[in-house]
């Protein structure tokens, strides 16, 4: 029997063919796990009207971890319209899978390595070492929207505050609204995440990344409870900086800031950013965990025009695949793959075209394999 039980989630697009580079490693690594195959994505979205299948949930109910490749993701009206015509016009409503999983497994804490692997072309500065904790379940990502804005909503927030009054020459199908939703659970949660990883591995400042000046309750009561939680950690500082000026230092002074911590809608921004300063979404991995379960996943999208040209960088699938591997604690298998990921950028011989090079996706993943 394996010891690990991982489900194995390609999705669609390019997703499965990182996926493909991630098993050539995974096999040359020998883990003993199980790969469980779990259905999600686009293609079931069309079929079901539901891309993230009850039977995928089984499936990760029963498993240690979950690895996934990436998904397509269309607006409402597009994703309707593909849909097979038997299920078109029956109420259905897409909504993302994996905002979905984070939701029902708890995934509370995103994080997203942003680190400048020496020898990479794409760097914007040598050194950058930036690990981002994203809150991952609540925050705009909630899901509590309105369109058309219903009337008795309308009263409610009227009624507790006069500025909405406003919008009263607005009819309901011209206004659309969404609430930001923040806990003092979930800012506790990601402040001290990040305070802990900052501990764990010895760095000296963590930055909360809001807009309390504008934003004053949700963006208040993050930087309030991290200011709160921070006098715990007396070796480490607690640095304040609003999202509009976070934007501005990291392309200034990228190699100033070590860990950020801030809500779900900033950091998905925030990420995105530092990833572009250290050669863009094909180095950019992410690992959503939670208490008692994790899904690793590559940051950049499903790409359909490359899906199956084996063409798009694998560096964050490997890299995501390094971040379960110290999740299982496999600290060895996962320190190794680094440095055999790292020896290929360095050497530059194999690269794929974002990194001016014309090798595939393959070809990467062989050559990591050859540094094992």
């Amino acid at each position: 029997m394996a010891k690990y039980k991982i489900a194995w989630m390609p999705g669609d697009g390019v997703g499965i063919d990182v996926m493909e580079a991630a098993k050539i490693v995974l096999d040359k690594i020998a883990l003993d796990a199980e790969y469980v195959h779990a259905d999600i994505g686009w293609e079931f979205w069309c079929q079901e009207a539901n891309p993230l299948p009850e039977r995928t949930i089984d499936i990760l109910n029963n498993t240690d971890c979950a690895l996934f490749g990436a998904i397509t993701s269309k607006p409402k009206e597009e994703a309707e319209a593909e849909l097979i015509p038997e299920l078109q016009g029956k109420g259905h409503i897409y909504s993302s899978p994996i905002v979905r999983l984070r939701q029902e497994f708890n995934l509370r804490t995103n994080m997203r390595p942003c680190k400048a692997y020496p020898g990479n072309p794409l760097n914007y500065k040598e050194g950058i070492d930036i690990m981002v904790f994203r809150e991952n379940t609540e925050d705009l990502y909630s899901g509590v929207e309105f369109f058309p804005f219903p009337d008795e909503v309308r009263e409610m927030v009227k009624k507790h505050n006069p500025k909405m009054k406003k919008f009263d020459k607005h009819p309901a199908d011209e206004v659309a609204v969404s609430l930001r939703i923040n806990t003092k659970t979930g800012c506790r949660n990601i402040i001290t995440d990040a305070f802990e990883y900052a501990k764990r591995t010895g760095r000296k400042s963590v930055t909360v990344v809001e807009k309390p000046n504008v934003i004053r309750e949700t963006s208040g009561l993050m930087v309030r409870t991290a200011r709160e939680i921070a006098k715990n950690y007396p070796g480490i500082e607690l640095w304040e900086t609003n999202i509009d000026a976070m934007c501005m230092w990291l392309v200034k002074n990228p190699n100033d800031y070590s860990v950020l911590a801030t809500s779900n809608m900033f950091g998905d921004i925030v990420s995105d950013l530092c990833a572009q300063l250290v050669g863009g979404l094909g180095f950019a991995s992410s690992g959503n965990i939670g208490d008692k379960y994790a899904v690793f996943e590559p940051t950049h999208g499903s790409a359909p025009k490359y899906a199956g040209k084996y063409k798009v960088n694998p560096m964050a699938m490997l890299l995501t695949t390094r971040m379960m591997l110290e999740w299982l604690n496999e600290t060895e298998k996962a320190a190794a793959l680094e440095s055999a990921i790292s020896e290929v950028i360095k050497e530059g011989k194999v690269r794929t075209y974002d990194m001016g090079g014309t090798s595939s996706t393959l070809d990467i993943a062989n050559a990591v394999v050859s540094k094992l």
